[in-house]
């Protein structure tokens, strides 16, 4: 299986950055897909940005699109979620998924709070 460990996060002031960390371990041949979601407080879990490891093609969310960069680097079996100009909006539960065939596998966790 694989597993995903996050790092990163915690709180800053609005217009600044945080980088958040999520690597894998195990079968990490076998991804295929790499998503980072949030989950702000009474909100639905959603899907900000996402990346397809045979291609390096990526998506966003409209609301964090030309702010927020996803990335990996190979080497570290790391997946990167650069966030900047921070709103008090991108407050919320960060989590990593990774898709392989017939399963997804989630990262634990961290929050982030945008907040003067």
């Amino acid at each position: 299986q694989v597993r995903l460990v996050q790092s990163g996060g915690g709180m800053v002031q609005p217009g600044e950055s945080l980088r958040l960390s999520c690597v894998a371990s195990g079968d990490t041949l076998s991804i295929k897909t790499v998503g980072w979601y949030r989950q702000a407080p009474g909100q639905l879990r959603e899907l900000v940005a996402s990346l397809l490891t045979t291609s390096g093609d990526t998506n966003y969310a409209d609301s964090v699109l030309g702010r927020f960069t996803i990335s990996r680097d190979n080497a570290k079996n790391t997946v990167y979620l650069q966030m900047n100009s921070l709103k008090p909006e991108d407050t919320g539960d960060y989590y990593c998924g990774a898709s392989v065939p017939g399963d997804y596998f989630w990262g634990q966790g961290t929050q982030v709070t945008v907040s003067k």
